[in-house]
C-alpha cells in the first residue's frame, strides 16, 4: 500500500493559535454539553418512571441531527460562519438558562424538559457542519486530516471528563449548578468566536438564498463522483459497525454480568482507545494509504465483535474496547478527512452535512436492524453475523478506493465575463449556453469522451441540464450546451471553476482546431412578452 501524504504530525495544527484556541474552547463546549446531557437524564428519572419518557430525551437530542444536517449545511455555506457559530451558542446558552431556571424554581416538567432537550438537538444539528467548515479556514491543506483528528480527540476527552464532573456537580450542588456550569461553557466558546480574527465577508451581490443554496448542493452532490466514494465507503462501514454500539449495554449486562457502573467503565475505554488512536495516527498514516487505514479499522472492529461474542472476562473486555476506540477514530477521521479534501469551499458546508446525514442514517438504520436481529437470533450469534459483514464489506469496499484528495479546488476564475448587449435582472432565467467546438473526424471519440468528464463538471458547478450536439450539415461542428436556472447562478458558475476543473476544461479544448477559440453563446428565456 502506498503511503499516504503526511503532515507535521498529530499536535501540528495547533502550532496555529486560532485553531488552539478554538480548538480549548470547542473541548471545554462539548464537556458542558455532556454535563448537561447527564443533568438532564438524571432530571427526567425523577420526572418520570416511564422508559418511554426516558427514552424520548435521547431521541429529542439526536432527531433534530438527522432531520437538519443538510438544511444547516446550507446556512453555513451562505452565512457568515463565525456570526452563524455565536448564534447558535446564543442558542445553547438560552436552553441551558432555561433549564437552569426553571429546575431551580422547581418548574421543570416532563414536556419543557423534552422541548428544551430538542431546542438543544437542533443547535447542535446547526453547529455540526459550520465546525467542521472551518477547519481548512484554520489550518494548512497538509494538517486538515490532523486537524479532523484532533476534534475527533477532544470530543473524546469532553466525553471522557464531562459526565464525571457532571455527575458530581448533580449529586454535590443539584441540577442548577449543573446547568450553569454548561452555560459558562458557552460563554467561554463565545468569547472565542469574538476573538477569532475571522476576514469579513465582502458584500457579494451573486450571494445565494437559502433555496437556490440548497438545490446547489444537491446538484453537487449527484454529480461529484469522489463525494459518492466517501459516502458509500461511510455507509457500508457504519451500517455493519454500528452492531456493536447497538448491542453495547446487552453486552455489558447480559453477556458479561456487568451493572450499570461497568457499562461505564466500557464507554471510558472506548474514549481512552480512541484519545490513543488519534496520538498514533501521524504514524500510522507514514505507513498506510486511506484504504489501508479504513480496512484495517474495519478488520480491528470486527474482531473486537467476534470476542465479545465469546462472552470473555470483563477485564478482557475492557482492553479489546481499548481497540475499539482506537479503530472508530480512524474511520472515523479517514472518511471525514477524506469528504473535506474534495469538497471545495463554496459548497463545503452542504457537502459535509450530507456526509453527516449519511453517518447518522447509516448508524440509526444499522443499529435498528441489528436489535431487530437481536431479537431474532440472539445477541451473540448477532455480534458474530455484524462480525463476519464488516470484514467481508471490509475486503470487498477495499477495492472502491477512496480519492486521494489532492486535486487543486480553489477558484481559477480563468472564465472571461459573459458578453451582455444591456445589463440582466439576476433573477432571469433558465439559462442556457451553446458552446460551438470545430472536432476533426479522427480525434472525435477522444473529445467526446473527455466532454463526458466535463460534463460533471458542469453539473456540479451550476447545471441542471447538459447535453451534446452535432450540426447536421457539418458533423464536426459540435455543440456543447447546458442550463442554468437563472443569470446569478450562472455568474456563480463562473466563480466556482476550480484550477483541476480548468485542467480538465483545457483537455476538451485542446481537441478544438481553427484559428479561433470556442464559440460561446448565452441565451435567456423571454417570459411571455406577448402575453402582458
Amino acid at each position: 500500500m502506498s503511503a499516504a501524504k503526511t503532515s507535521g504530525g498529530t499536535f501540528a495544527p495547533l502550532a496555529q493559535p486560532v485553531f488552539a484556541v478554538l480548538w480549548i474552547a470547542t473541548v471545554i463546549g462539548n464537556t458542558g454539553s455532556f454535563m448537561r446531557d447527564v443533568a438532564s437524564s438524571w432530571l427526567m428519572t425523577d420526572l418520570s418512571a416511564s422508559p418511554a419518557a426516558v427514552a424520548m430525551v435521547q431521541a429529542a437530542g439526536t432527531l433534530p441531527i438527522f432531520l437538519l444536517a443538510i438544511p444547516a449545511g446550507v446556512l453555513t455555506d451562505i452565512l457568515d460562519r463565525r456570526k452563524f457559530l455565536i448564534a447558535v451558542q446564543v442558542l445553547l446558552a438560552s436552553v441551558s438558562i432555561s433549564l437552569m431556571l426553571l429546575s431551580q424554581t422547581g418548574m421543570l416538567s416532563v414536556s419543557a424538559l423534552i422541548g428544551l432537550t430538542f431546542l438543544g438537538g437542533i443547535g447542535a444539528a446547526l453547529m455540526g457542519p459550520t465546525w467542521q467548515a472551518i477547519v481548512p479556514e484554520l489550518v494548512k491543506r497538509e494538517d486538515v486530516k490532523s486537524a479532523v483528528a484532533l476534534n475527533s480527540l477532544g470530543i473524546n476527552i469532553a466525553r471522557a471528563i464531562g459526565p464525571a464532573v457532571g455527575g458530581l456537580l448533580l449529586a454535590a450542588f443539584g441540577a442548577g449548578i449543573t446547568y450553569g456550569a454548561d452555560v459558562a461553557s458557552y460563554i467561554v466558546v463565545i468569547a472565542a468566536l469574538v476573538w477569532w480574527p475571522r476576514a469579513q465577508n465582502a458584500n457579494d451581490a451573486l450571494q445565494e438564498n437559502f433555496f437556490g443554496a440548497f438545490r446547489a448542493g444537491l446538484r453537487y452532490t449527484r454529480s461529484s463522483t469522489p463525494l459518492h466514494v466517501v459516502l458509500l465507503r461511510a455507509a457500508i462501514f457504519f451500517a455493519f459497525a454500528s452492531a456493536v454500539w447497538a448491542l453495547l449495554p446487552l453486552v455489558a449486562r447480559q453477556l458479561l454480568g456487568g451493572d450499570a457502573s461497568f457499562y461505564g467503565i466500557l464507554l471510558g475505554a472506548v474514549g481512552a482507545g480512541a484519545i490513543g488512536g488519534a496520538l498514533v495516527m501521524p504514524k500510522l498514516r507514514q505507513r498506510l494509504s486511506s484504504d489501508g487505514l479504513l480496512l484495517g479499522a474495519a478488520v480491528i472492529t470486527a474482531a473486537v465483535m467476534g470476542v465479545l461474542a465469546l462472552a470473555p472476562p470483563k477485564w478482557v473486555a475492557i482492553i479489546v474496547l481499548l481497540f475499539l476506540g482506537g479503530a472508530w477514530i480512524t474511520a472515523l477521521t479517514t472518511l471525514n478527512g477524506t469528504a473535506q479534501s474534495v469538497l471545495p469551499n463554496w459548497v463545503r458546508g452542504r457537502g459535509l452535512a450530507v456526509y453527516l446525514t449519511v453517518f447518522n442514517g447509516a448508524m440509526t438504520a444499522g443499529s435498528l436492524g441489528w436489535g431487530a436481529v437481536g431479537e431474532a437470533v440472539g445477541i451473540q450469534s448477532t455480534l458474530i453475523i455484524g462480525a463476519i459483514g464488516l470484514l467481508t464489506a471490509g475486503f470487498i469496499m477495499h477495492r472502491v478506493k477512496l480519492p486521494a484528495g489532492d486535486a487543486d479546488l480553489v477558484p481559477s476564475n480563468h472564465w472571461p465575463e459573459p458578453l451582455v448587449a444591456e445589463p440582466i435582472a439576476h433573477d432571469r432565467g433558465p439559462v442556457l449556453i451553446l458552446i460551438e467546438y470545430k472536432i476533426e473526424k479522427q480525434h472525435r471519440s477522444a473529445f467526446l469522451h473527455a466532454l463526458d468528464h466535463l460534463s460533471k463538471e458542469r453539473r456540479r458547478d451550476g447545471a441542471y441540464g447538459w447535453g451534446v450536439t452535432e450540426d447536421s450539415a457539418d458533423p464536426e461542428k459540435i455543440v456543447e450546451w447546458f442550463m442554468v436556472e437563472s443569470w446569478a447562478e450562472h455568474l456563480r458558475q463562473h466563480k466556482r471553476v476550480s484550477n483541476a476543473d480548468a485542467d480538465l476544461q483545457g483537455k476538451v479544448l485542446a481537441y478544438h482546431v481553427g484559428p479561433d477559440k470556442p464559440v460561446v453563446r448565452h441565451f435567456l428565456a423571454i417570459n411571455r412578452p406577448w402575453a402582458a
